[in-house]
């Protein structure tokens, strides 16, 4: 699908100019992991309200990935609830339960199984208290939205009659639940990173046209998040190997060792990115879920090595690629 999108059978080979240029594609394959197994683990708490939300406490952090949102919307699927019902508490060691960290590319997958199982529990706790409430027996009990509905007796109690019967009527309790995900696999996920590129043979320089990201991140529980991520992960990659580097003298003294002289991409650098999503299903995963985040960074060194090396025959084998590293490999191809 990556190929199809970036034209691979037009371009490739092909070294078409257009005025001083020539365009080029290239390609790599990749996989990550999901978390490390037999040491991550993550943690999940949760009660219910009143009105029939719920506070889910995770010990997660949300570093701008969307964390908050795709453990909120796990949390809803597994109860059956908008996911404007999940009022997420992150990050607080003093309230929060454990969690090894935003690293490894595990929190999708390890604290969001966290979150499934304690929603799943707390599911379980809400029926029981409904068939103490029905005189129903849990086999005729079934959850329709927020609503648990007997089937044989066609009666039924929302989230809210649960929870104020709980804290106020009978046996009085505040329903909560927890529970705790270890990973003891590590799902890869796969991609397959593609770009055109246009390489200018009087001076070297790389024009970006295209970059196609093709993942395989199992089933993303937040299609947008997940391109977001891609993307954000891909320019991070294409800065690395376009333009970051630390530049020293020959005392050791970093001659860019501030913003005005580090070069990094912004938004106006940013390409033409596509994310293609190809969904599989992983069964360790929260709802078929593996990551996606660290694998996307993995790509652009490899890929744009690949199109340069196919525009204008020099292997870049030393990130950065600049403009006067692809110009000496022309030359030196020349002698």
């Amino acid at each position: 699908r990556g190929a199809a999108a970036v034209e691979w059978t037009r371009w490739r080979g092909r070294r078409i100019r257009e005025g001083h240029e020539v365009i080029g594609v290239g390609m790599a394959c990749l996989m990550q992991g999901s978390s490390i197994p037999e040491v991550d683990m993550g943690s999940a708490s949760m009660k219910i309200n009143e009105d029939g939300s719920f506070n889910l406490l995770i010990g997660a952090t949300d570093l701008g990935t969307g964390s908050d949102t795709v453990l909120a919307q796990i949390a809803a699927e597994a109860l059956h609830v908008p996911v404007e019902k999940i009022i997420v508490y992150s990050s607080d060691t003093d309230l929060t339960p454990f969690d090894v960290g935003a690293y490894a590319s595990s929190t999708t997958y390890l604290s969001g199984e966290a979150v499934r199982r304690a929603a799943v529990a707390m599911r379980q706790k809400i029926l029981e208290r409904a068939m103490v409430m029905m005189g129903a027996g849990v086999e005729t009990l079934a959850i329709e939205g927020d609503r648990i509905v007997d089937i044989a007796g066609g009666r039924s109690l929302t989230y809210s009659d649960v929870a104020i019967h709980a804290l106020y009527s009978h046996d009085q309790e505040q329903l909560q639940s927890h529970a705790s995900a270890i990973s003891h696999r590590s799902p890869p996920p796969f991609s397959a990173h593609f770009a055109r590129v246009a390489v200018d043979l009087r001076t070297g320089a790389i024009r970006l046209i295209t970059y196609i990201a093709a993942v395989d991140c199992g089933t993303a529980i937040n299609p947008i998040l997940a391109e977001g991520q891609t993307e954000g992960g891909v320019m991070n990659a294409i800065s690395s190997a376009l333009w970051e580097t630390y530049d020293f003298s020959d005392t050791g003294r970093m001659r860019n060792a501030s913003f005005t002289h580090y070069k990094m991409g912004m938004m106006r650098d940013m390409p033409d990115i596509r994310t293609i999503l190809v969904p599989t299903y992983e069964e360790t995963g929260p709802y078929g879920a593996k990551s996606v985040s660290e694998i996307c960074t993995n790509g652009p060194l490899p890929v744009l090595s690949n199109a340069v090396f196919d525009a204008v025959g020099v292997r870049l084998r030393s990130a950065p690629f600049t403009s006067e590293a692809i110009w000496r490999g022309m030359q030196d191809g020349k002698k």
